[in-house]
Formats: C-alpha cells, structure tokens, sequence
C-alpha cells in the first residue's frame, strides 16, 4: 500500500474511532444522567449541518404535519424546525413551541424576529415542563418531539401528558436519528408510547433517522 494511502487510512480510522469513542461516552453518561440539551449548544442544533442529516421536509411529512393544524412542539430547543413546522400548518394553523430552558426559547425568540422569518405570525413560545403543559384536555391536532423523549427523565409521564392534550386521533410524532447519544431504537420507541396509550400508526425512515407516528 502506498505511503499516502496508509496515511489516508490512519487519518480516517482516527476519526472514526474518536466518534465512536465520544458516542459511547456520551451514551454511558446519558444512560446515568438525562437532562435537556443545554442552551449553549443551541447554535449546532439550529444548524444546516444538522438540518442535512435529518431533513425538514422529512421530519414534516413524516410527523404528518399538515396545513391548518394545531401543533404542539416537545422540546423545541433553538427552533432547528419550528420555523418548517409554522410555514407547513400554514397561516390558519399554530406552533405552540414548548421548552423548559428559558435559554433556548430566548434564541427561537431572536430568531423568529429576523427578517427571513418575520412573515411566520403563527408561533407561540410555551415555557413549560413536558409532564405539566398549561394546555386543556384534547386541544391538539398532533404533538411532535424531536431527538426529545429520550433527554425527559420521566418518559412515560411526558407521553401521557402529550397523550391528554391531544384530540382523539391526534398524532404523536417521535423522530430519533442515531448520532444524538439519547438515540433509542424503533423498537423502545415504539414500547414506551404504546405503555402510554398510544396506538402506532406507522415507522418511516431508517435505522439512522426514523420518525415513529401514533395515533391517540
């Protein structure tokens, strides 16, 4: 083998194996601490590069999001995809985008407020726990999380609030994709909302990037 082609090996191996070896740190250390991404890395989640990996517009159509629903976001963190979410459910729906971190709403404040996203009116920011929403009784058409449910350390309570603020036959969308270190399995994901009440409607997408639906 040529010494640059070694090289090229060695280089890549490297990686490979540091990525490997942070995912399995970090998998450990979530294993025994969930808690929700903090707000410092609000920038990398809100991200293109992220948003290259696991798509908007597949998140989207995946959940099921639709024009003139009324949508509740879990977690939304930075806004990654509240932004998409908004323009989808279109200009007779709303995005109520729910955080615990005051710090992450903060960034899709300022975001929402730039001059690309000032035609989005139908947004409103909920600082809020996922077991305790200020929301009644069936109020949503569809309920979404993204790379969220694993970070709740009370799964099963957050799921079941979900489940009562969604109308009968509201959706629940879960998606995951494997390089977050919460990263469940289709199959966990699917055990923890039928625990839950819920009832699966359909999985759609990979082992990397999945979004798992069910219906109240």
């Amino acid at each position: 083998m040529p010494t640059w082609l070694l090289m090229i090996v060695i280089v890549l191996g490297s990686i490979v194996g540091f990525v490997l070896l942070w995912l399995t740190v970090a998998k450990i250390v979530r294993k025994l601490w969930h808690f929700p991404a903090p707000a410092f890395i609000g920038r990398f989640l809100d991200s293109g590069y992220r948003r290259s990996v696991q798509p908007a517009d597949k998140v989207v159509s995946r959940s099921g999001i639709s024009q003139g629903m009324k949508v509740l976001e879990v977690g939304c963190g930075s806004g990654a995809y509240t932004t998409f979410v908004a323009r989808a459910v279109g200009p007779r729906g709303k995005v109520y985008a729910l955080d615990i971190q005051p710090g992450m709403l903060a960034q899709l404040e300022r975001k929402l407020r730039k001059p690309e996203n000032r035609d989005i009116k139908n947004v409103e920011l909920v600082e809020a726990s996922a077991y305790g929403t200020p929301f009644t009784d069936s109020s949503f058409d569809l309920v979404y999380m993204i790379t969220v449910l694993q970070e709740i350390p009370d799964r099963q309570k957050a799921l079941k609030e979900s489940f009562r603020v969604l109308k009968p036959s509201g959706i629940l969308a879960v998606t995951e994709f494997f390089p977050d270190p919460d990263y469940p399995l289709k199959k966990t994901t699917v055990k923890l909302a039928q625990k839950a009440g819920f009832q699966v409607d359909e999985v759609q997408g990979s082992f990397w990037n999945y979004t798992a639906r069910f219906i109240k």
